[in-house]
């Protein structure tokens, strides 16, 4: 059974940091973190692909650090500098296809189960 468990959320300050660890179990050519606040649409946040190439939203470059163990199966997301507009569930999610996209989420077909992050002003 393809599993994807997160951790790594919890609740901190304005500019503070969080590192957010998926292990999964099985490979995938492309992993990603999604998020998605109360009320809003689930957006993408980051993505890598197995050679290791990254890709961010516009709204989390330059805070936000995408990397992957693939030897451990685990996926991280290194979130420096958060904002109280970053308080969401964050999912972890994997695509068979390595030029997949976090601009179509359908082509992700396995979701974590979320860990929460909540960014206080």
């Amino acid at each position: 059974q393809v599993q994807l468990v997160e951790s790594g959320g919890g609740s901190v300050q304005s500019g503070g940091s969080l590192r957010l660890s998926c292990g999964y179990s099985y490979g995938f050519y492309y992993m990603a973190w999604f998020r998605q606040a109360p009320g809003k649409e689930r957006e993408g946040v980051a993505a890598i692909n197995s050679a290791g190439r990254v890709m961010y939203a516009d709204s989390v470059k330059g805070r936000f650090t995408i990397s992957q163990d693939t030897a451990k199966n685990m996926l991280y997301l290194q979130m420096d500098s958060l904002k109280a507009e970053d308080t969401a569930m964050y999912y972890c999610a994997a695509s068979g296809d390595f030029y997949a996209s976090i601009r179509r989420e359908a082509e992700f077909r396995y979701w974590g189960q979320g860990t929460q992050v909540t960014v206080s002003s």
